[in-house]
């Protein structure tokens, strides 16, 4: 099978859940297309995340056409440094892309400026995905990665929404800046990627925990472990699609209609009854985001 090929549909879940974290515009179909696949085996509503000032633009966009749809606005950690450095173009392929100006601080600091535009509009429930990657950016990069991402909690703090983190191999960073600067009362990890340890800390500051297809990779087991620790009322599930495409069909296109394999895959990991957690998703992603449970 080619690994440019669709994975065939899941079986339905009998209970409707949600994709807290998706891509849209990296997919290789229309949003239309996108939405009716997934309603049609139970995901009912996702978050599109915008990683840079043309994708944010577009998620807002696509948010206040589709009522299931809900937007997250942001610069990826990676893309201060770009901004900061005025390294080429922006983003990856994304509808809208222009290319960059020179960079500097003061290109950094009006990007943030549209990025909190953004944040205010209704559609968009959250902030991100901002945080830290340590794994992308080098030592060059850090210090426009952590002022943009102090300026991400800022706003999500005055515009009251979620923010929402990416932590590339830099978990002890990212928990230290969120205690630096308080953290928004709704903070989601995004594709979760620490050990059961770091997901205790999180269960304590209240930190709801996104899991993704990762999760049945075999090498993924500290995954897993975090999984069973993680409370119950702070989990979440996503696809982050197109990438990270759960087992059996990992390293094939990701899209939110693949969430129910991921979400049995958890269910399993917690030895739990499929439908108690997809409810129990649906509610969290709900509390998280801040969305009205009638279009959810």
């Amino acid at each position: 099978m080619s690994k440019d090929t669709a994975p065939p549909l899941p079986a339905p879940l009998a209970v409707p859940v949600a994709d807290s974290h998706t891509h849209l515009d990296m997919q290789d179909t229309t949003v239309e297309e996108a939405l009716a696949r997934a309603s049609s085996v139970g995901v009912t509503t996702v978050v599109q995340v915008g990683c840079d000032l043309a994708g944010s633009r577009w998620a807002a966009e696509t948010a206040a056409a589709h009522a299931n749809v809900h937007a997250a606005v942001a610069l990826h950690p990676n893309e201060a440094p770009r901004i900061v450095l005025g390294d080429g173009p922006s983003g990856g392929g994304r509808p809208g892309q222009e290319a960059r100006a020179p960079g500097g601080d003061g290109a950094l600091d009006e990007a943030l400026g549209e990025i909190d535009r953004l944040a205010g509009l209704p559609q968009v429930r959250a902030v991100g995905e901002t945080g830290l990657d340590r794994f992308r950016t080098g030592p060059e990069g850090t210090a426009a990665q952590e002022r943009s991402f102090r300026a991400h909690i800022e706003m999500a703090k005055r515009h009251g929404k979620a923010l929402v983190i990416h932590d590339r191999e830099a978990h002890a960073d990212v928990l230290r800046i969120l205690e630096e600067e308080g953290a928004p009362d709704r903070t989601v990890f995004h594709c979760y990627s620490g050990d059961a340890e770091m997901a205790e800390v999180c269960a304590a500051h209240g930190y709801f925990m996104s899991f993704a297809g990762n999760v049945t990779f075999k090498n993924a087991q500290p995954l897993r472990d975090a999984l069973v620790v993680a409370p119950l009322e702070l989990i979440l599930v996503e696809t982050d699609a197109p990438f990270l495409t759960p087992a059996p069909y990992r390293g094939r296109p990701n899209a939110p209609y693949l969430i129910p394999v991921t979400v049995r895959a958890m269910a399993e990991v917690r030895n739990t009854g499929e439908e108690a957690l997809a409810a129990a998703i649906m509610d969290n992603t709900v509390r998280a985001f801040g969305l009205d449970d009638r279009t959810a």
